[in-house]
């Protein structure tokens, strides 16, 4: 088979790597990819959100099967597009995808279907929005209602914040379109849980927990990012958590879906706030999650191209997928001052990810030879172990012989959950 990613982040690598575990697999390209991706595949330079161009290389090609890694491409109809061409592809439809394209849908939907998440407003207008503000109390959360590369949700603690905040986005345009419309909801607390299934037609299939830490300082503490690190499984999930999460997200999502008329095959990612009152829904998400998948893919045991194709043939049933005991836990190491400004171009020393080490390349370039940092997280290294202290403990022996300039990490990923 040939397939195609499309992507470039340390999700599309991980991704890239478990495919080629697949005995079906004679050749796989990625679009774009990145300096650790084309160790694996061809990879191909192209925006994501050029769909023709998409359609037009799969085609000319004879791509058997394509795999989304990003949002960006589901909400702008990719998968519509080449099931109007007979190609196959993996990921919901755009009309799917709003699920996470717009927060607005996501809680209207939850709401509908009487799934549990936090309480909120949403509006366009920002009188409107400031004038909602009392009838919250602090800290609060303030989200874009559109895709804004994971920086759209701001946490506020008091009105003076708020406001600012409402203002930076309805009347400055930070986040340009996507902050037009905003959602204000009560801020949830508790332990998060990151929950994906693969979800067809017909059914869903949940996949093993993981754990994502956000913040980028040590102790939970710092500004919010795409993601420092994960582990897998999450400590706080048990069998009477299973339980309630099926019966009070899990099968009210896909009735739901099934309801609206979604036409969804592919990874459904839940974002779960587990607290004193029970499980709730944070947000959707229409892909793998991005440091979890560096975690979830590793303790995989069956063939992912096996797995994808029965989910786009509806057939996928749970005997399907088996997992490894181990533990696994994966830490990002950014480029210094992530998530706000920092520098590219850095080289990268110390990096040995040949043979069977799981080092997960973001944003990094190649260039005659040699690996330069090319955007705010920049690799993943991850481990399995016996133990999550164990798998830890090779990790960060991993990474005391990597450098690049300005390199940054939290040093204690799996300490606490």
């Amino acid at each position: 088979m040939k397939l195609l990613v499309i992507g470039s982040g340390g999700r599309e690598h991980a991704i890239v790597w478990k495919l080629l575990q697949s005995s079906q697999i004679e050749k796989i390209y990625c679009i774009p990819g990145n300096g650790g991706i084309e160790n694996l595949a061809e990879c191909i330079s192209g925006e994501i959100e050029d769909i023709d161009f998409l359609v037009s290389f799969a085609k000319k090609n004879k791509i058997d099967l394509t795999i989304v890694g990003p949002e960006l491409p589901l909400t702008l109809g990719i998968v519509d597009a080449f099931q109007k061409e007979g190609l196959k592809i993996f990921g919901p439809t755009e009309k799917a995808a709003c699920l996470e394209g717009s927060k607005s849908y996501a809680k209207a939907f939850m709401k509908k279907y009487h799934i549990p998440t936090a309480e909120y407003i949403d509006t366009q207008d920002m009188q409107q929005a400031l004038n909602s503000l009392n009838k919250f109390s602090y800290p609060l959360v303030i989200k874009a209602d559109g895709l804004a590369a994971g920086k759209g949700v701001v946490i506020v603690h008091n009105e003076i914040e708020a406001r600012d905040v409402i203002t930076e986005m309805m009347e400055d345009e930070i986040f340009g379109k996507a902050g037009k419309k905003v959602v204000i909801e009560e801020f949830l607390e508790g332990k998060e849980i990151s929950l994906l299934v693969f979800l067809h037609q017909k059914g869903f299939v949940p996949m093993i927990t993981a754990q994502d830490y956000k913040r980028a300082l040590d102790q939970d503490k710092g500004l919010n990012t795409g993601g420092m690190g994960a582990i897998s499984p999450s400590p706080i999930y048990n069998n009477q958590m299973r339980k309630r999460i099926l019966e009070e997200i899990l099968f009210p999502t896909f009735k739901g879906i099934q309801k609206e008329n979604l036409e969804y095959r592919g990874v459904l990612y839940f974002g779960l706030m587990i607290t004193r009152q029970g499980p709730k829904v944070l947000e959707y998400n229409v892909r793998f999650g991005d440091p979890e998948t560096q975690v979830i893919l590793p303790r995989l045991e069956s063939d992912l191209v096996d797995i994808m194709e029965k989910v786009i043939e509806d057939r996928l049933e749970e005997g399907d997928l088996q997992w490894k005991e181990e533990k696994a836990l994966t830490v990002v190491l950014t480029s210094g001052g992530y998530p706000e400004s920092y520098e590219k171009g850095k080289l990268i020393t110390g990096l040995d990810d040949k043979g069977e080490k799981m080092i997960f390349h973001s944003g990094t370039i190649k260039k005659d030879g040699k690996y330069y940092t090319n955007g705010g997280r920049v690799l993943s290294i991850t481990h399995l172990g016996n133990t999550l202290e164990e798998a830890a403990g090779k990790v960060y022996q991993e990474i005391s012989k990597i450098h690049f300039d300005n390199m940054h990490y939290r040093k204690d990923i799996g300490k606490f959950s």
